[in-house]
């Protein structure tokens, strides 16, 4: 695994969005959370998908899937305090500390990931 993938740049790749072919070209050796893999689905049905469509369009790319577990709960919150200013959600502080805890870039959309200082690498698609 080289990047953590961020639900932004799921749904830039699943859209053809700006930044999707960078997410693609990624896809081979990125990983993602469970906590962004269901934050992806809750915005493709907002977005009109079925429920069952959304979960393919998510779990059909070659994503090493990564378990929110008691480490990264804890580290996640750590981050709180730093990112609450920067309105960074839960599942951004998610997806940032399985980035740290994996020692390998976040890519994201989300430029306000640059403001803050967590001791993780982030790359924009955009």
């Amino acid at each position: 695994m080289t990047v953590v993938l961020d639900s932004s740049a799921v749904l830039a790749l699943i859209f053809g969005e700006p930044g999707g072919e960078i997410v693609e070209a990624a896809l081979k050796d990125a990983a993602i959370l469970t906590v962004n893999v269901s934050e992806a689905i809750a915005k493709l049905t907002d977005r009109g998908f079925a429920r069952d469509a959304a979960k393919e369009a998510i779990t059909g790319l070659p994503l090493l899937v990564f378990s929110f577990d008691l480490e990264l709960a804890l580290l996640a919150a750590s981050f709180r305090p730093i990112t609450r200013r920067h309105q960074f959600s839960f599942a951004d502080r998610a997806c940032l500390a399985l980035a740290r805890r994996q020692e390998c870039p976040a890519l994201s959309a989300d430029r306000a990931w640059l403001n803050v200082d967590l001791g993780v690498s982030v790359e924009l698609i955009r």
